[in-house]
This record gives structure tokens, sequence and C-alpha cells, in this order.
């Protein structure tokens, strides 16, 4: 029986809006609601890119094939001339006929490479360049967790003029990484939807760096809650 479990698009977006008002809810004007926003843009551009990215192009496609077509018949025509009667051909005329016949062959199979890889390499482009929207969001969220210093919740008054601003609970500080955890782990499956749509080798290889990039962010926020908690 075939499998044909896959992740749904919709439900990843809406997880992710309802993560953004969430965050609202609780930090209102603080800039992780700013960059959960801007991810909530990014997922839903990237639905539709997802969807193109899916389905065969069939513009591309047929002049593909028209192409190729083209190129086979006119390399067949063009031997339709060559005259194969031993008696009156000389061993060098036979030569240099052999060898213009293999380099039509080989340009010809260069440029049926070429145009059959094309709808590939097109959908490859535009998924890297979303992918890398969201590995950038993805260090954006680390720099905004990077000062909340779960040791610092119970220490009275030590920061310097220099020192960030440590104004939230124990309780504010833990929902905040969490979202933070949240947000890391709602990339990695967005970034899985380009390679669901798309198995080539290069969107699935940056598909899991960015999840291996995603997961490590999530285990050092994981280490602060711990020691929250402790």
């Amino acid at each position: 029986m075939k499998n044909n479990l896959q992740l749904d698009s919709d439900l990843i977006l809406k997880t992710i809006e309802k993560l953004e008002l969430r965050v609202a809810d609780r930090f209102p004007d603080s800039g992780l609601r700013k960059v959960c926003a801007q991810f909530a843009d990014v997922a839903k551009r990237s639905k539709p890119n997802i969807d193109w990215i899916g389905k065969p192009n069939v513009f591309i496609r047929f002049t593909t094939y028209f192409i190729i077509a083209v190129g086979i018949g006119g390399l067949v025509y063009s031997l339709s001339f060559i005259e194969f009667d031993l008696e009156n051909n000389t061993l060098t005329n036979l030569v240099m006929v052999t060898e213009a016949i293999f380099n039509d062959i080989i340009l010809l199979g260069a440029a049926i490479y070429f145009l059959v890889s094309l709808e590939t390499r097109l959908k490859r482009r535009k998924a890297l360049k979303s992918l890398n929207e969201l590995r950038v969001i993805a260090h954006v969220i680390d720099m905004h967790q990077l000062t909340k210093d779960p040791t610092m919740v119970h220490v009275g008054q030590t920061s310097t003029p220099n020192s960030p601003k440590r104004s939230l609970s124990k309780f504010e500080l833990q929902r905040y990484l969490d979202y933070c955890t949240e947000a890391t782990a709602l990339i990695a499956k967005v970034s899985t939807l380009y390679a669901q749509s798309l198995p080539d080798e290069v969107v699935v290889n940056t598909t899991n760096n960015i999840e291996t990039l995603c997961t490590g962010l999530s285990q050092k926020i994981w280490q602060k809650i711990v020691i929250l908690n402790q």
C-alpha cells in the first residue's frame, strides 16, 4: 500500500499565524513578535511558491519536447544528404563525415540535457531563494534569545550601563524561550515543504542543513529553559 502521508502547508501556515498571535498577546512590543510576523509573511508567500514548484510546467515541457523533436529531425534530415557509397568515398572523407556526425550527436545530447533539466533548475533556484529567507529568520530568532540569560532572573541590580534590559519574570522568560523553540521548529517544517514538492538533491541537502540549524538552536534554547526551572 502506497504511503501518501505528507506535511500539510495550510495547517503549518495556520500554526505559524497562531504563534504570532500568541507572541503578540504576551509580548506585543517585542522584537520577537515582529520576527514572527515577518515569518508568517514569508510562509504565506512560500505556499504559492511550493504549489508552483510541485506542479509540472506544461509550457516549458511542451517547448522542450518540441525543440528536441526539431533537433532530432534536423539531424536525421541532414544524414539523408550523406552518400554512403564506399566505392566513391575515400577513407579521409569517411573519417570527416563520421567525426561531423559524432560532433552533432554530442552537441544535440548536451542541448537535450540542458532543456530537460531547465524546469528543475528554475524550480531549484526559486526554492533556494525562499530557503535562504527561512535560514536568515532562524538566525534572527537566535539573536533575539541570545541575551535571555536564565541565571539573571533572580539576581539583583548588577547590570552595567551597557547590559541588556532584563525585565522579564521567570514565567515570561520561559514563555519567551518556548515561543523561540516553536518558531525554529516551524521554520524547519516550512523548509521541508520545499523538499517535499521538489525532491532535488540540492534542495533536499539545503533543507537538511536548515533542519540541523533549527534543531541546534532549539537544543540551545531548551538548555536555558532547563536552567531556568532548576
